[in-house]
Formats: structure tokens, sequence, C-alpha cells
């Protein structure tokens, strides 16, 4: 049996990201919430994760941005990218950049489990 799936969740708006977080820890998954990306860079000093689900757009620090430095730091790890109503291009923008997928929101959470799985599954094989 695979080791629990490690993921952190980025997103400013904070209802939405430790809801999303509780919902997937009821499914087994190892969830960690932030609200900024200077947080998940913070958190990716202090453990590994196999995915990070990352919002595009935040105050400050922005998703591309993070994921870009999440990269260098860590090649392998997945990033699954968050974007708003009508910001499609920015997950398509985000893919070039290196994301493994992206979501829409309002998020599916058994959409999002499937596509986590895939993307933390990547990541332990390394690609």
């Amino acid at each position: 049996m695979m080791d629990k799936l490690r993921v952190l969740l980025v997103d400013d708006e904070e209802e939405l990201v430790f809801t999303l977080a509780e919902r997937l820890k009821i499914r087994g998954v190892d969830a960690q919430a932030v609200t900024s990306g200077k947080a998940a860079l913070e958190a990716i000093e202090q453990r590994s994760f196999d995915v990070v689900l990352l919002d595009v757009k935040m105050p400050g620090l922005g998703g591309l941005d993070v994921m870009r430095r999440i990269k260098s730091k860590d090649r392998k790890v997945q990033v699954i990218l968050i974007t708003g109503h009508g910001s499609a291009e920015d997950g398509a923008q985000g893919m070039q950049s290196g994301a493994f997928d992206y979501v829409m929101k309002p998020i599916n959470i058994n959409d999002l489990l499937t596509r986590l799985q895939a993307a933390g599954q990547a990541t332990r094989e390394g690609r």
C-alpha cells in the first residue's frame, strides 16, 4: 500500500483552503493548508510533499512564481494549479511552466482527489 499522499494546499481564501484540507484528511490524505505563497515556501523548507495544490492568483507572491521557486528547490514535486472563473489561460500558462495539471474553482473533491493521486504517482516515480 502506498504511504499517505502528502499534499500542501495554498490559497489565500482561508475558508476554502482549510475546508479542503479537512475534506482531504477524511479521505486519507496528509493535507497541510497555508494561505500565502510565502507560507508555502516556508512549509516546503520544513518537510517534503508529493503534490502542491496552488492558487494562481494570490496577493503578494502569485502562484506561478511560487511554483517556479518550488520547482527550483525540488524538481520532482508535482504542482496542480487552482484557477478561478475565466482564467483557464492561467492554467494553460502554468502547464507550460511545469505544472502537472490545473483545476477550476469551484473544486469538485472527487475530481481533485483523482488528480492529486495521479500527480502523487508522478512525483513518486520521479517524472
